[in-house]
């Protein structure tokens, strides 16, 4: 065999570790990596404050922990329906991909409702961005800017859960074509895990 013959060869057998799939799993995990740390600097700040600040109001007296124990729930049951999605599509179970999904979104729609009830139950109480009526109105300002941002993601997670759903519901999806899926599980857990933080953090301590 001549050496261009075995160069060839050798060329036709090697595949690429770099896939389009391994990139878009890369580029989630360096955005994941940065939103982290931007969620890391508001709590640091808010841990800060409140350490500092003398009369910052005691979570369990001013905010509804039982709402929002309950929705905590509900975040975490929302990420076991993203796993049970995920194995349904790897099975080649569209169907099952596309109940899961379903209950994702829908525990998704839930919890911005819950906090959006919790925000204007808070605010006809008299917590605004700058005023709080239990003690530092600083309290308002980091408590609006951490689960107002959170908001903000779980909102994106339920639009981009919802892109994928259209996408399953035109067939795009099978037991060799899923990534897609996997990449909005990435994200959705990352959301549910931060409001697990921010709840124990702004709620609990």
């Amino acid at each position: 065999m001549s050496e261009s013959a075995v160069v060839n060869a050798t060329q036709e057998s090697y595949e690429s570790p770099v896939t389009p799939e391994s990139w878009g799993k890369f580029g989630m995990w360096i955005f994941l990596a940065g939103d982290a740390m931007s969620f890391g600097a508001l709590l640091v700040v808010y841990g800060a404050l409140r350490a500092a600040t003398s009369n910052w109001p005691i979570p369990a007296e001013t905010l509804g922990i039982g709402l929002t124990a309950f929705m905590t729930f509900l975040l975490i049951v929302s990420s076991l329906t993203m796993v049970k999605g995920l194995s349904a599509v790897k099975r080649g179970d569209i169907a099952g991909l596309k109940k899961y999904l379903g209950l994702t979104i829908l525990g998704g729609v839930i919890f911005l409702s819950l906090q959006a009830y919790e925000w204007t139950h808070l605010i006809h109480e008299g917590l605004l961005f700058s005023e709080n009526p239990w003690g530092s109105a600083l309290f308002g300002a980091t408590f609006f800017s951490i689960t107002g941002f959170h908001g903000m993601h779980v909102t994106g997670g339920v639009i981009y859960l919802s892109v994928v759903l259209i996408n399953a519901q035109k067939g795009k999806f099978s037991a060799e074509n899923y990534n897609l899926v996997e990449l909005v599980g990435l994200y959705w857990h990352f959301v549910d895990l931060v409001w697990i933080l921010v709840f124990t953090l702004v709620y609990l301590i």
